[in-house]
């Protein structure tokens, strides 16, 4: 890939870093702030507990899309950023558009989700 691309999308992976890297600290203290609001009442605590548990899923998500993100750089300084992790081949700069954080080509992400029996495309 060309030093100009490389340079486009570690401008746009690090750009995502940082949006992720907030939106945990975001959530994190949302999630502190509902687990000390002095609510003692049986169906408060509940509906807290369902809340804590969607902000500590939504963490989760973020934390695996930082750590995405940070593999995908890794892969820029390696100088792998844009080859299929499977095949080898080049991955569609388009794909890379839509998914920077993309780790194989659109055909071996088909075979990896079917092997793995998904339904839905995963990046």
């Amino acid at each position: 890939m060309q030093p100009e691309k490389l340079k486009h999308f570690r401008e746009i992976l690090l750009e995502q870093l940082r949006e992720h890297t907030e939106n945990i600290r975001t959530e994190k203290a949302t999630a502190l702030e509902a687990s000390d609001d002095g609510v003692k009442d049986s169906v408060d605590l509940s509906l807290m507990d369902v809340n804590q548990e969607i902000a500590f899923r939504l963490g989760e998500r973020e934390s695996q899309m930082v750590a995405d993100t940070d593999q995908a750089l890794l892969r820029i300084e390696e100088g792998s950023y844009g080859k299929c992790g499977r095949c080898g081949r080049d991955i569609d700069e388009r794909r890379l558009e839509a998914v920077p954080t993309a780790r194989y080509d659109a055909n071996c992400q088909t075979i990896i989700e079917r092997a793995l029996g998904e339904e839905t495309p995963s990046l």
